[in-house]
């Protein structure tokens, strides 16, 4: 069985002395072990450079009862296991001007398994199932976020830093300063950076790197979003991955680009086949197609998640994939040959990537597994039939709130195995709690709405 690991641009991998050469030639003082919760949140413990041996050698343990959906105090002991490949000196200094160095961890039982409840080790175990059909999975995401400006005490505001339009430039693009910091802090990082462009709404932007093997996606988003957030910062802003922070404009996506790989060959395209798509490709749109609405707590895991789906901003709602149509939830891109891939619509860059790409995977898997055939592609415009026509050409809707697509995937067989036992069981676990707090909540609309009148 293969052992995945980070992939570095060069396709070089890493020795321990090469590692140590770099610390010591780049006076890098502190290690920081990464790792994520089951929410996506980034953790990390760091320990001084001379500790790097104990690190690479599977030693540096953490108490995982004080990690949410880990472990319990009874069973605690874990250790971090390092991805060799993703050691990277870290572009930012601390406030002290001190360097530091980064590795990605999977997270292991003590004795010595992979912990279940790892994001990271979850995805690798969808990977081996993939492989056991000769598959391997390549993602390209299209994570959006805005930059919101902080008042004179330092906090946080929802007060856009510009109000350009989609793909403006200066002087209203005010953002193309800190994006361009932020594409030149990642290139420094390695990404391979294709496009970066203000956004549709006031104040939002994207910045488009390569495809990479799903693990390395997962890795590449996370380190994402925690660069976007230090260079913003640095620029006395906020960047944001929420998926709606503002009432009325569009709120930020991820798109996501996804392929099968077979035998190095892409298994998607067809040369002779209708729309140049293999059977493969068609029956995993027929996996996402059908799975979609029991995976989408996890690609879209927030209350706030919902106020983004919904018709009239340009995301995706309604069950359906076509070649071109940006309405649909799926869309498959013009390009064909090794470029061949479909785009999922409707994850949003709050998600838990580790576990929003093994999901993907896992209804893609089922397609195939079960020859799922997608209805035909729809290239009208969805958002200006009624409902009626909809009903008549049977195009679905995602779940309208975080309840409701917990209720679809509470009873998802596919979700269930994208996630295993216990991830599953601490996922379902803490969004009930989340909506509960939600719909407990009074909230300023209520009051403004309510309390005069009633």
């Amino acid at each position: 069985m293969t052992e995945f690991s980070h992939a570095r641009l060069d396709g070089k991998v890493y020795t321990a002395k090469e590692i140590k050469e770099i610390i010591k030639a780049n006076n890098v003082k502190f290690i920081k072990l990464q790792f994520v919760d089951i929410n996506g949140q980034v953790k990390n413990m760091s320990v001084p450079s001379e500790q790097i041996d104990k690190a690479l050698n599977n030693e540096i343990m953490l108490d995982g009862s004080s990690i949410k959906g880990f472990r319990s105090i009874e069973t605690s002991d874990m250790f971090f296991h390092p991805d060799i490949n993703s050691f990277q000196i870290l572009p930012w200094r601390g406030s002290d001007g001190v360097n530091s160095a980064r590795l990605i961890c999977d997270i292991y039982n003590a004795d010595g398994t992979p912990f279940e409840g790892c994001p990271r080790c979850n995805l690798k175990r969808v990977m081996q199932e993939a492989e056991k059909l000769g598959f391997s999975m390549n993602v390209g995401p299209e994570a959006e976020f805005f930059l919101f400006s902080k008042d004179n005490n330092g906090n946080v505001t929802t007060n856009t830093q510009d109000h350009a339009g989609y793909y403006d430039v200066g002087p209203e693009d005010l953002g193309e300063d800190v994006r361009s910091d932020i594409v030149l802090t990642l290139q420094e990082m390695g990404f391979d950076i294709e496009a970066s462009h203000h956004e549709v709404a006031d104040g939002q932007h994207e910045i488009d790197f390569r495809y990479a093997d799903i693990l390395t996606a997962a890795d590449n988003v996370t380190t994402f979003r925690v660069a976007v957030k230090a260079i913003a910062a640095k620029h006395n802003l906020h960047a944001t991955f929420m998926p709606k922070p503002i009432f009325g404009i569009n709120g930020s996506g991820m798109h996501c680009n996804v392929s099968l790989f077979k035998d190095g060959q892409n298994a998607f395209y067809d040369e002779n086949a209708e729309y140049q798509l293999s059977e493969t490709a068609k029956y995993a749109i027929g996996g996402m197609l059908k799975h979609v609405k029991n995976i989408t707590a996890v690609t879209n895991p927030l209350v706030n998640s919902y106020k983004r789906l919904v018709p009239g901003y340009e995301a995706p709602v309604y069950l359906a994939w076509s070649l071109a149509n940006r309405s649909a939830l799926l869309r498959v891109p013009a390009k064909r040959g090794v470029s061949t891939r479909v785009e999922l619509r409707s994850p949003d860059p709050a998600c838990n990537p580790y576990l929003a790409f093994a999901a993907i995977l896992e209804t893609c898997l089922d397609g195939i597994r079960n020859k799922i055939d997608p209805p035909a592609p729809v290239e009208s415009n969805i958002y200006k039939l009624t409902s009626k026509e909809r009903k008549k050409q049977r195009i679905d809707a995602l779940p309208g709130s975080l309840a409701e697509a917990l209720e679809y995937m509470d009873k998802s067989l596919v979700a269930q195995a994208a996630l295993g036992e216990h991830i599953f069981k601490e996922f379902m676990t803490s969004k009930k709690k989340e909506w509960d707090s939600f719909r407990t909540y009074v909230s300023q609309w209520e009051l403004d709405r309510y309390l005069e009148r009633y």
